[in-house]
């Protein structure tokens, strides 16, 4: 049984910060492909950023390149979201997810991942 828990979203003022952990437990297999995907009502789950240890790869969605950061801690146990300079139109649904090794260009389709958490939400106001 695996399972994906997220925290550390809540509100922020256009401008600040804010950083996510999703820690995933249980047996996998290999080392995962994680990832952080957000959505809000009406629209697609987008994703946001992935990362995969064992190629130190890291993938960004041109909306967040520059301003977000995924990172990893030293066991490889829990995979950060570093947000700056956040904009109202960051508010959102953010999900952790993770799936088996893929092809780095397959990163950011949501249907690759298996398995996934409940989310927390990230509202930025302007």
């Amino acid at each position: 049984q695996v399972e994906v828990v997220e925290s550390g979203g809540g509100s922020v003022q256009a401008g600040g910060s804010l950083r996510l952990s999703c820690s995933v437990s249980g047996h996998m297999g290999t080392r995962p492909f994680r990832a952080w995907f957000r959505q809000t009502p009406g629209k697609e789950r987008e994703g946001v950023a992935a990362i995969y240890t064992t190629t130190t790869s890291t993938y960004y969605a041109d909306s967040v390149k520059g301003r977000f950061t995924i990172s990893e801690d030293k066991d490889g146990d829990t995979v950060y979201l570093q947000m700056n300079s956040l904009k109202p139109e960051d508010t959102a649904l953010y999900y952790c997810a993770a799936a088996p090794p893929m092809t780095g260009s397959a990163w950011s389709r949501a249907l690759n991942y298996n398995y996934w958490g409940r989310g927390t939400q990230v509202t930025v106001s302007s």
